[in-house]
Order: structure tokens, then C-alpha cells, then sequence
């Protein structure tokens, strides 16, 4: 049992939280689907897209927190659709007034509208300039471990890297770059983007994973709220066979009851 690895909370920003899913708000039929997956998925963090969604800023319009409470959820804005550091540090800014000073927020600069891969030149300034403003940021990257490392020394609080492009449910494609982040991290990782089902949210715990945020796994499924039970139970399985650590792999079969005592 002394191998056996000893876990700890998952924090984010001095709150801990009982449940490493994090899930998107975006791409449900409505508000009620949308209430309903998440309250299944067991998640208590929840990303907002601020420049896609209506969380105050337009008065008059359904309003995302209705069925969301601050009270109950964690509410962590998003800049998704942002091009360049200046406007993703508009959006953040944004966000912090909406919510009446709530300074936990998700850094996405992305580079294009065909990949959604992330702009890591522009992500890094207005990481820059959002740490020194006062936000926890938290920040989608490329698994490049030598970026993660530097958002780290900047001074955010998690590094997000991609396991797959946004919104392709490809799942893992990088497990030995996200090693190597995960080895060298000072502050927790989370896989952002790619996954498409239950057993890519599992792989990525069994990485070593702190949590997963996903969106349109969840969203995009035949059932969403049948796959955010799904997904609950898949990071749940996740941690606890990374903590348990798995058995070695062989080449030859290894008989699995011993041949001590065998009667002859």
C-alpha cells in the first residue's frame, strides 16, 4: 500500500470543490436542457461564455444565471470568441462587473475560426495583464509544456491545455505532451477541449489530471443528460484508478492464480 498515491483537494483560488468536472453552458436546446445536464453532471463549476450569453449584461432576455444560481454554482466567465489579448481582457473585465467583483475567470485567445487552436503570443499578454488586475485566471493552451510552464510563472492559477481541438471530440491525442506538463506543473491541470465520451474524460484523470472541462461532449451527445451522468462516473473512475496506480504492462501472460502448493 506505501505506493499507493494519497490524494488531495481539488482548490482553485482557495475554494475547494468536491467535483473535478467542469462544464460549458453553451450549444443545449434551451435553458431547461441545460439545467438539467449540468444538475446531472454533478458539476459545481460551470464556464460562461460572456460574449455569447446573457448573464445580466442584456436586460429584458432570458438570463442564463436563473437556472444557474451564483449560489449554487461556481460561475467561471469565459472569453471563448476572443481573437486578440486586448479583448479578451475587455470580456474578463466584463464578466468581473456582471458578477459583482467575482474575480475567478477562464482565459481563452484564440488563433482562428477554423482550428479554435489558442493564440499562446496573445494568450501570454493579457495573462500578463489579467494577473496584475487582480483575476485568478485560469487558461486554455496548447499541450506546448514550455508555454504551460511560463502561464504558470506569470502567475495563473491553472494551466488548461487542449487534448483535442475544441468541440471535435477526438479525445487524447497528445497523452505524452500532457505528461509532461502534468510532471512539471506547479499548479493544476485540467484538460480543456477534445473529449468525446466517457472513457477520454477517464484517460485524462488517469494522466494525473487535477479535473476535465468539457462542453459539447456533454452537449452534443444523442442524451446529453444520460452522458453528464456518464461523464460524473468517468472522472470519478478516473481519479480513483490514477490514485490506486494501474498494474505494469507485459509482453507475456501472467498466470493469475499462483502455481505455489498446485496439487500434483
Amino acid at each position: 500500500m506505501s505506493n499507493v498515491r494519497s490524494d488531495k483537494p481539488f482548490t482553485l483560488a482557495g475554494r475547494t470543490f468536491q467535483s473535478r468536472l467542469l462544464v460549458g453552458t453553451g450549444k443545449y436546446r434551451d435553458l431547461e436542457e441545460t439545467r438539467l445536464a449540468i444538475e446531472a453532471s454533478g458539476a459545481e463549476i460551470v464556464t460562461v461564455a460572456v460574449r455569447r450569453t446573457n448573464i445580466g449584461q442584456n436586460p429584458g432576455e432570458p438570463n442564463l444565471l436563473d437556472v444557474l444560481p451564483p449560489d449554487r454554482y461556481t460561475i467561471l466567465p469565459n472569453t471563448a470568441g476572443c481573437y486578440d489579448a486586448v479583448e479578451a481582457v475587455r470580456t474578463c473585465r466584463l464578466a468581473r462587473e456582471l458578477l459583482d467583483g467575482h474575480n475567478l475567470v477562464k482565459l481563452e485567445v484564440l488563433a482562428d475560426q477554423k482550428t479554435l487552436f489558442p493564440n499562446v503570443i496573445e494568450t501570454l499578454k493579457a495573462a500578463q495583464v489579467l494577473v496584475k488586475d487582480g483575476f485568478d485566471v485560469m487558461v486554455y493552451t496548447s499541450d506546448d509544456p514550455i508555454i504551460a510552464r511560463q502561464l504558470a510563472e506569470i502567475g495563473c492559477i491553472a494551466v488548461m491545455p487542449l487534448a483535442g481541438l475544441i468541440g471535435t471530440g477526438l479525445g487524447i491525442c497528445n497523452p505524452y505532451n500532457l505528461q509532461i506538463i502534468l510532471e512539471e506543473a506547479k499548479v493544476p491541470v485540467l484538460v480543456d477541449a477534445g473529449v468525446g465520451t466517457a472513457s477520454d474524460a477517464t484517460i485524462a484523470m488517469e494522466l494525473g489530471c487535477e479535473a476535465v472541462l468539457m462542453n459539447s461532449a456533454i452537449a452534443h451527445a444523442q442524451n446529453p443528460i444520460l452522458m453528464a451522468q456518464a461523464m460524473k462516473h468517468a472522472i470519478e473512475a478516473g481519479r480513483l484508478a490514477y490514485l490506486a496506480g494501474r498494474m505494469p504492462k507485459k509482453l507475456y501472460a501472467s498466470a493469475s492464480s499462483p502455481l505455489d502448493g498446485l496439487i500434483k
